[in-house]
């Protein structure tokens, strides 16, 4: 590896989003072995080819919660576009992420495998990654164009695709960078990833959103008829929560549904928990906008600005499409890397445990030969079945070691074994043991807690191993010490009565903790394959029922 490669991926490591990346002790795979361009031989031959490859745009929101939507029973109608775009293919309401922090969750995306084999659990590992192709393989494979617009926080680097713009939270380097747009990163800085509670002094135009885009279309427009594939990654709803006039009191503070639990519920819902909503009071309790609690109603309202905002954008690149002839031959995928409490538990951003308001995202597909759907498809699907879904798509075999399955023929109305997808698994925390107070270290001095923010993703939240199942109405958390809960989702959906020990629900205790147990061992890394006279049998689509 060329010196230069190495110390811009240290500075990459060092200088990431609020410094919550530090320096990379090792490489991912690709990276380390200095084989960057040089790109696996993937095989294809296992799905038909289609007659003409569809353009693939990805389009990632960052903290979207999948509940907060019209089409999901909301009653504030946040996403009108979406919802539309939802209507005319198909969307899941049983979509989880792979684990709900960014890194981790995205290179599970990018790879289609869980946490516990890329061997990346936390935000502070993206250059551990470990996998042998990944999707930028798989499309580049079939000769696709490629591009990153706006949010990466994984182990991507430039040269990785052939176009890439950065948009951050706060900071991006889109073409033009003018003075008014070095004020408006300025601005969102001054936020210090936490909340606006004024109007933000800036136009419309200058929301990252805004710019990816207009970078996008841009970029669409160069083409001249090459198939693409777009990573189009919106650091938004996540925090800092700040909109501009026209959606600043959208949704306004005093006419908001109110949580389904609050503070009270974090009696319940154990120390960690707790832990999150101390190092908050103890970070931002004492701005000049009031009390935690004070705050939470404009954070709210900010955050559902937001997914409005987003969703206009979202709007403006598809009619983009649809005006240039490009929508009847493209896929549009929308997905979030993970939820947001969003003022649930008297919580915000994300970090302890496994919630329901963490855990499930929304996942829509549109577009080429994507079928309509009455409403959510009852599939249980991952964050992880992107990667092969696309496989299939475009007729690439799945690469060794993916973990996700083949979405496919649910997409387009084929027959599925539906006990394939009866039900999510999903992965949580970076190992070691659980750390509660007794372990001397102070949250301000561990880089939780600070004035004016904090993060929420740290020693205390992020410690220790867990495991979580959704089955129907059902949904199971396990970790390592033994310690389990077990949940009805229909009567229970803040997840606030643990039937673990309920003899009434034994029965389903036991078949959720056999679902567990052979997930469990069905996700354990299956690469390096045996060599010499071993066969290796593996199902094309990544089917086991």
């Amino acid at each position: 590896m060329k010196k230069g490669r190495r110390e811009f991926l240290k500075t990459v490591a060092v200088g990431s989003v609020a410094g919550t990346m530090a320096p990379a002790l090792k490489f991912s795979r690709r990276i380390r072995e200095g084989t960057v361009g040089r790109r696996p031989v993937l095989a294809t031959g296992d799905f038909p080819c289609p007659a003409r490859l569809p353009n693939i745009i990805l389009i990632m929101a960052d903290q979207h919660r999948a509940d907060v939507s019209s089409r999901d029973g909301f009653p504030l109608d946040t996403t009108p576009f979406l919802d539309s775009l939802a209507a005319g293919g198909t969307w899941f309401n049983k979509a989880y992420t792979a684990a709900p922090a960014c890194v981790p969750a995205r290179t599970s995306l990018l790879t289609g495998r869980f946490p516990n084999t890329t061997q990346v659990r936390s935000n502070h590992n993206a250059f551990d990654g470990v996998f042998e192709a990944d999707i930028l393989d798989v499309v580049r494979a079939k000769g696709y164009k490629t591009a990153h617009i706006g949010k990466n926080h994984s182990y991507l680097i430039p040269e990785d695709f052939d176009f890439r713009r950065d948009f951050g939270h706060a900071s991006a380097f889109d073409t033009d960078q003018s003075a008014e747009k070095k004020a408006f990163d300025e601005y969102m800085q001054s936020l210090n990833f936490h909340c606006g509670f004024k109007p933000t002094p800036f136009p419309l135009e200058l929301q990252y959103p805004y710019r990816i885009v207009s970078e996008a279309q841009k970029w669409i427009g160069s083409l001249r008829g090459r198939p693409f594939f777009m990573w189009m990654s919106f650091a938004e709803p996540h925090n800092p929560y700040q909109v501009p006039g026209e959606y600043w009191n959208m949704f306004p503070p005093d006419n908001l549904p109110p949580v389904r639990a609050g503070k009270e519920a974090l009696a319940l819902k154990g120390y960690k928990y707790r832990k999150l909503r101390e190092i908050i009071e103890m970070s931002v309790g004492g701005l000049p906008a009031g009390d935690v609690d004070g705050q939470m109603p404009r954070m709210r309202s900010n955050y559902f600005g937001l997914l409005r905002l987003l969703d206009d954008q979202i709007k403006r690149l598809t009619l983009f499409l649809w005006t240039n002839s490009l929508m009847e031959n493209t896929v549009l995928v929308y997905v979030s890397d993970h939820g947001d409490y969003v003022g649930e538990y008297g919580l915000a951003h994300k970090g302890a445990g496994m919630p329901e308001v963490l855990m499930r995202i929304p996942m829509i597909w549109a577009g080429a030969g994507i079928r309509a759907g009455a409403g959510p498809h009852p599939a249980h699907v991952s964050i992880v079945d992107i990667l092969p879904t696309i496989c299939e798509a475009i007729s690439i075999n799945i690469p060794d070691g993916v973990q996700g399955r083949s979405l496919w023929p649910i997409l387009t109305g084929q027959e599925y074994p539906p006990g394939e997808f009866a039900a999510a698994y999903a992965e949580q925390g970076f190992g070691g043991l659980h750390i509660d107070d007794t372990y001397p270290l102070d949250p301000r001095d561990e880089g939780a807690a600070g004035k004016g923010g904090f993060d929420e993703l740290n020693t205390w939240t992020q410690g220790g191993s867990m495991r979580m199942l959704r089955k129907d109405d059902w949904k199971m958390e396990y970790d390592m010490m033994g310690r389990g809960a077990l949940y009805n989702l229909r009567g229970d959906p803040s997840e606030l009565t643990n039937l673990w020990d309920d003899p009434g629900s034994f029965a389903v205790k036991i078949q959720l903790m056999g679902e567990l147990l052979k997930r469990t061992i069905r996700y354990q890394d299956d690469i390096p394959h045996p060599r010499l006279r071993y066969r290796f049998k593996r199902d094309k689509r990544n089917y086991y029922d």
